[in-house]
């Protein structure tokens, strides 16, 4: 039987500036051993998500994964643009840690009322590849709040975050400092690819970077571990 998956997130779960983990995911997989559904807005903060689920409970899945938190995370750190960002998605106040856990445990509570679909929430990819920076820290602290909103909520975790600072770990990348994004730099990388037909993993590598392409968004490596962690867990998951 075909395995329904919906996939909730950000850019990440969008893949238009990330590789698409989806179809990492969808390939490690016996064919039509699953159906995956993309609901994935770029930029979407944990408020954005909660506000957006009447399509995936209109129709639920058998499996819900939820990777959101990324934009939350980022927000905490010095230097990210805060005011511009609760502007553009229309955020009714500051992103800080309490309200993104208040958002996803909403989240979390609307799925598990109102569809019996099996849920899993991701902690986050790390952000940037200096495991002591502030940027990494942050993931690493935002994730903490994904475990406790996944017990709280009797949801399953999975140990995104932790898979990839064990990679990072292995690989010793350069000590490239964190740099956010702009949205210039964003478009630049639309840009290579289309017109260039420069590969995300191409710019990755031009930049040093193993895990992302600008310290946020996925490479190959990245998604693919993105898609090892759903994928390791569903064969699993009514047990």
């Amino acid at each position: 039987m075909t395995t329904r998956v919906a996939c909730l997130g950000d850019s990440l779960t969008r893949a238009q500036l990330s590789v698409d983990y989806l179809d990492l995911l969808e390939r490690r997989r016996p064919p039509g051993d699953v159906r995956l559904a993309r609901f994935g807005v770029n930029g979407d903060f944990a408020h954005n998500l909660s506000q957006r689920l009447d399509a995936v409970v209109a129709d639920p899945p058998d499996v819900i994964t939820v990777l959101i938190g990324t934009n939350d995370a980022r927000a905490s750190l010095a230097g990210y643009p805060v005011e511009r960002a609760m502007k553009r998605k229309q955020l009714p106040e500051r992103p800080s840690a309490g309200w993104f856990q208040q958002c996803l445990g909403a989240v979390v509570e609307r799925l598990r009322t109102q569809t019996d679909a099996t849920i899993a929430l991701l902690s986050l990819p790390v952000l940037g590849q200096q495991l002591d920076g502030a940027a990494a820290r942050a993931s690493q602290a935002y994730s903490r709040m994904i475990a406790e909103v996944a017990s709280t909520n009797k949801a399953t975790y999975l140990p995104l975050h932790e898979r990839q600072t064990e990679e990072l770990r292995q690989a010793d990348p350069p000590p490239i400092p964190y740099r956010e994004p702009t949205p210039a730099a964003s478009v630049s990388v639309l840009v290579r690819r289309a017109l260039l037909g420069h590969s995300l993993d191409t710019i990755s590598r031009r930049r040093g970077l193993v895990l992302t392409t600008d310290h946020i968004h996925q490479n190959s490596r990245g998604a693919a571990l993105v898609a090892e962690v759903i994928d390791t867990w569903l064969p699993t998951r009514r047990a």
